[in-house]
């Protein structure tokens, strides 16, 4: 059996410099190796980018878009397409290189990942710039580049209709940036359907570099299976789960805004900047509070049985359409975090930041910053251009919003992100500065969850909550989003066999829970790789002086705070049982040889 089986074997390749594209073929063995989605996508971003320091924003960036071999078939829960690229927002403690900075990656449901597969491809990489605004029509085999002009700066959500418009068929599927893309805002995201978002490590950005508003692809074929018949078998296994599943009825019930009320009891939730863990007004904002006041239609993805996107609307002063939220992050980070327990005002900050096209996790982040520099003294009004930045305040956070996406004002600086700030606002404030490497942490808080301080720490895109609290869940997690499956379903343990059959049956290749997992080791091994090459080290694996410094005051977690000499040594431990020095955090021969790395060049 060909090891192309299930794939059709190329990306399209597009260089907006020239206006050129190419079908490129994907070595067999690199997908034996690296599978899809974000293994593949970074096996090729080490290929494209052979030295260390290129520039984020160059036209020698690759930024890829990358469904997995799940995508586009009738797996259940299988929509993902990852965003791969180098990050804009990202930079190690010190390097030898100038604009030195980790891979990043990102995560989105939706239909687009499908459509890249009907259209013949197992993935598109953008390289090059436009001269000016541009997108991008794929048309199965015919690709051609239009000029967006006449959007320039428009939002995401009026785009949304008017390119569907323009190209006169539904059945385009679109990804975008909004104004805070086109402004090269560091975190600015890219959306798809308005409400679903590639949004951490700045892919929006780098897009915006490119001169690319959008991407626009239809398909009329289908990706092919290696074992047909069993397919089928483990297709029906899958579905038969998946129905079965209390854990994923829950889904369609709250989504994952049901963690907003739960993690705040739990004393593990992102409250005033990091400085709690439990918010006492989170039943105002948590799932069933929308369930009842907000949410009239639940949202599936591309043959996805959980339908966890919510929509609704709201009324009164921040009233209108909700395209979607509050999610646990965007509900915690632009909520709790800010102390904002006026449900309507939340889903406007929320829906304010997709419509501007920024990160909805580091935009909540940078906000609780100055919240937090505000009320210290660290900062004063006027630094704000005159905007009251007080906590629970949804007027001041929605100025906040549009200055950074305008990078206007106050804006400009906030634009850059936290660590940014910190360093020149000085007076102590890098020491809640939530950051690892630059990109600012999600709405897990640490001092009562040390594991989720792991994968803070260790994550290749900076700051991550979905890397995964041990080295085997990493890997596991790894492998997951390189499939095209979503993360959600595989809390239900019995999905894990026929989820292994449908990988088997679709590409050829056997894999059983070792394989699978290896894979994910090999794929997580060489981020690694590339972000060493850049510069990034041991010390660069640090966590912010707020989680050793500052324990929670109020909750059921009332004094937890982590020890630093225990962070460090389960640190040690970590490098230990991954095989790289714990000293340099750099991967060790002997690991690079067991998982056929030894032969990249560096």
């Amino acid at each position: 059996m060909s090891s192309k089986a299930g794939y059709h074997g190329v990306v399209l390749s597009v260089d907006l410099s020239t206006g050129k594209s190419q079908k490129i073929p994907i070595p067999p063995e690199d997908f034996d190796n690296f599978v899809g989605g974000q293994g593949l996508g970074i096996k090729i971003l080490w290929d494209r980018l052979k030295r260390p320091g290129v520039d984020a924003l160059s036209p020698e960036n690759p930024l890829l878009f990358m469904p997995g071999p799940f995508s586009g078939l009738p797996v259940p829960s299988s929509s993902r397409t990852c965003v791969v690229t180098k990050s804009p927002i990202t930079a190690p403690r010190k390097s030898d290189h100038s604009h030195a900075s980790t891979v990043t990656y990102s995560n989105m449901g939706g239909f687009f990942g499908p459509e890249i597969r009907f259209a013949g491809y197992d993935g598109i990489v953008i390289t090059g710039k436009a001269p000016a605004l541009s997108y991008l029509v794929i048309d199965d085999a015919k690709v051609e580049i239009r000029d967006a002009g006449k959007f320039k700066g428009m939002r995401t959500d009026a785009f949304d209709r008017a390119i569907l418009e323009e190209l006169g068929d539904r059945k385009f599927k679109t990804v975008y940036i909004g104004p805070a893309g086109e402004n090269l805002v560091p975190y600015s995201s890219i959306l798809h359907t308005a409400g679903r978002a590639a949004g951490r490590g700045g892919s929006g950005c780098v897009m915006g570099s490119k001169n690319l508003k959008a991407i626009a692809v239809r398909g009329t074929g289908q990706p092919g299976v290696a074992d047909h018949a069993g397919f089928l078998s483990a297709l029906e296994k899958a579905r038969k789960v998946l129905n079965g599943s209390a854990y994923a009825k829950s889904w369609a019930e709250q989504g994952t805004a049901r963690g907003i009320v739960g993690n705040s009891k739990a004393g593990t939730e992102s409250v005033r900047n990091y400085r709690e863990g439990t918010f006492s007004e989170a039943e105002k904002i948590g799932g069933e509070a929308a369930r009842r006041d907000v949410w009239v239609r639940d949202i599936a993805c591309y043959c996805c049985p959980l339908a966890c996107k919510k929509s609704g609307m709201t009324r009164g002063k921040y009233g209108g359409v909700v395209h979607d939220g509050p999610e646990y992050e965007t509900g915690v980070m632009l909520g709790s975090n800010l102390l904002i327990s006026d449900m309507a005002g939340l889903l406007k900050a929320i829906t304010t930041i997709d419509d501007l096209g920024l990160d909805q996790i580091s935009t909540g982040n940078v906000i609780g910053f100055l919240m937090e520099a505000y009320e210290r003294g660290m900062i004063s009004r006027s630094f704000l251009d005159g905007i009251d930045l007080k906590w629970g305040s949804v007027d001041a956070t929605l100025a906040m919003i549009e200055k950074i996406a305008a990078k206007e004002g106050v804006g400009a600086l906030a634009a850059e992100g936290v660590r940014a700030l910190a360093w020149q606002i000085g007076k102590g404030s890098e020491k809640f500065a939530i950051h690892v490497k630059g990109l600012e942490l999600a709405a897990h808080n640490i001092q009562a969850n040390p594991p989720r301080g792991l994968s803070y720490a260790t994550a290749s895109r900076g700051a991550c909550h979905m890397s995964g609290d041990s080295a085997a869940m990493q890997n596991r997690r790894a492998m997951l989003d390189s499939t095209g499956m979503c993360f959600f379903p595989t809390f239900e343990p019995a999905l894990e066999e026929p989820m292994l059959s449908l990988l088997s049956a679709i590409t050829g290749r056997t894999f059983d829970k070792a394989e699978f997992e290896k894979t994910g080791e090999r794929i997580f091994n060489l981020e690694k790789m590339f972000n060493y090459r850049e510069g990034f080290r041991r010390e660069d694996d640090r966590l912010p002086d707020r989680f050793f410094e500052d324990a929670f005051t109020v909750g059921p977690k009332k004094g937890a705070v982590l020890d630093r000499d225990l962070f460090e040594t389960t640190l040690t431990e970590y490098y230990r049982e991954r095989g790289w020095d714990p000293k340099t955090s750099s991967p060790e021969k002997v690991k690079l040889k067991e998982l056929g790395l030894d032969g990249l060049s560096s």
